[in-house]
C-alpha cells in the first residue's frame, strides 16, 4: 500500500483546527491543556509546522481522539476490530468497544466466590457507570450500601462513590458494563403502546 505521505501530513493542520473549532475550545484553553504554546498550536493548525510525536499526543488526549483519528493515519488493512480480552485477579474484561474518550463498554466474567468477601476494599476514581447482569449474581457495594443483583437488574451510580463489585455466590457472574469518564450517563426511555 503507498501512502501520499505529504498529503497526510497537510491534512493534519485543518483535522486540528476543525476538532478544536467542534470542541469550542480557544487556542489558550488547549495551550493549557497540553503545555504546547499557544503560536505554535496556531502554525500547526495553519500547515507552517508539522507537530512532532509528543504534541501528537498531547492533542490526541486532550481531544480524546486516537492518533490515527488526529493525524489521519492510512487504512491498516483488514477493518474488522479484534477485541482481546483480558484476564485480571480471574476475571475476564472483554471491549465492546474502542471509542477513545466516549462511553466504553465491556462485557465482565467474574469468577465465583465460595464464600462471600468480609469487607471488599473499595475505590473511586472519576466517572459514571452503567452495569447489567446477564448470568449469576452480582454484589455491588456502593459506599454502605451492599447490595445484590439478579439477571436482568441494572445499577448505575457515580464512580466518585466509593465502590466494588464481584460474584455474590460460587456461580460466575456475567454483565455488561458501560463506563463514561465525563460522566455520561445511561438514557433509558420506553414506550408502552396501548393496543
Amino acid at each position: 500500500m503507498s501512502v501520499d505521505l505529504n498529503a497526510t501530513l497537510q491534512s493534519v493542520g485543518p483535522r486540528l483546527r476543525a476538532l478544536r473549532r467542534r470542541s469550542g475550545t480557544t487556542l489558550a484553553e488547549l495551550s493549557a491543556t497540553t503545555g504546547i504554546r499557544v503560536s505554535t498550536l496556531s502554525r500547526l493548525e495553519t500547515g507552517a509546522r508539522r507537530p512532532n510525536l509528543e504534541q501528537v499526543l498531547a492533542l490526541a488526549a486532550a481531544y480524546r481522539v486516537s492518533t490515527d483519528e488526529l493525524i489521519g493515519g492510512p487504512p491498516t488493512g483488514d477493518p474488522r476490530v479484534h477485541m482481546r480480552p483480558v484476564t485480571r485477579d480471574g476475571k475476564t474484561l472483554i471491549p465492546l468497544t474502542r471509542r477513545p474518550g466516549g462511553i466504553q463498554a465491556y462485557k465482565l466474567i467474574l469468577p465465583g466466590v465460595d464464600e462471600p468477601v468480609p469487607a471488599p476494599e473499595q475505590r473511586s476514581h472519576e466517572g459514571f457507570e452503567w452495569l447489567y447482569v446477564l448470568n449469576g449474581r452480582l454484589r455491588l457495594v456502593l459506599g454502605d450500601q451492599d447490595i445484590v443483583l439478579v439477571p436482568g437488574e441494572a445499577a448505575e451510580f457515580d464512580t466518585q462513590v466509593p465502590h466494588w463489585f464481584g460474584a455474590a455466590d460460587p456461580v460466575p457472574t456475567e454483565m455488561l458494563a458501560l463506563f463514561g469518564l465525563q460522566g455520561e450517563r445511561a438514557h433509558l426511555r420506553a414506550r408502552t403502546r396501548r393496543p
